[in-house]
């Protein structure tokens, strides 16, 4: 199985929606916990790497990398 590459700035679609009706997220932090921010209300959640693995959908935008 590949292991997809989640960065800083991404936005990923989850499996569900939030409240808000936003199912696009944006990441701010990686690691053994992901900081998300809802892309349609700001709300800041941390979510364990396991979960945030099952519940990932797609990365809708990636940050554009820098060449060295």
């Amino acid at each position: 199985m590949e292991h997809i590459r989640y960065e800083i700035g991404d936005i990923v679609r989850l499996k569900k929606k939030h409240p808000c009706g936003s199912d696009t997220w944006k990441i701010l932090r990686t690691g053994m916990d992901f900081g998300l921010k809802c892309e349609g209300c700001g709300h800041f959640v941390m979510m364990p790497r396991p979960k945030f693995e099952k519940m990932a959908r797609a990365i809708i935008a990636k940050t554009p990398q820098e060449e060295s």
